[in-house]
């Protein structure tokens, strides 16, 4: 059979060599750690913003938790956020006690103890909360001198900051 008998039909083969399949796992890999980098410099910002609301980052990392993970309880909390167990409950009764979370027994089928399991309200409700002391805040400032006035006369003090928040499901 001469080279000229043999037909066109053939198939290209792409011959892929190691070096090119170790370079796309490189890449691949380098991507995965930069993602992962942004969602870890997320949350943290996250975190921080939400420790200036919630006075402690520990609070901020139990709300982002049951934010993510609601129904969970303290013994869940604490090996998803890598706190001790007894600052967990502590923080826990903090914060029920102040309404940013509600908790209820969970249901067991089995007889025992069925523990709490918490979640976080929404941030719009932990927004709005946070704006009544804000605004307070603001307008003490803004009328300190007639809080500081020498001369003892009677003027109303003004409330010049009003703050509104809207939830922008409800647009």
């Amino acid at each position: 059979m001469s080279p000229e008998d043999t037909s066109d039909d053939s198939e290209e083969v792409e011959v892929v060599t190691e070096t090119d399949t170790d370079e796309d796992e490189n890449v691949r890999e380098r991507l995965e750690q930069e993602a992962d980098k942004a969602v870890e410099q997320f949350d943290e910002t996250l975190v921080d913003l939400l420790a200036w609301l919630l006075d402690t980052e520990t609070r901020a990392r139990i709300y982002v938790h049951l934010r993510k993970h609601p129904h969970s309880t303290s013994e869940e909390i604490a090996d998803g956020t890598g706190l001790y167990p007894s600052t967990v409950r502590e923080a826990l009764a903090e914060l029920h006690d102040e309404e940013t979370l509600t908790r209820r027994k969970r249901e067991s089928d089995g007889a025992g103890n069925n523990p709490y399991e918490y979640s976080a309200i929404a941030p719009s409700e932990l927004v709005s909360d946070a704006v009544g002391d804000v605004q307070e805040q603001l307008n003490t400032v803004f009328n300190l001198d007639s809080h500081l006035a020498e001369d003892e006369q009677s003027e109303e003090t003004a409330e010049p900051v009003t703050i509104s928040v809207e939830d922008a499901d409800e647009e």
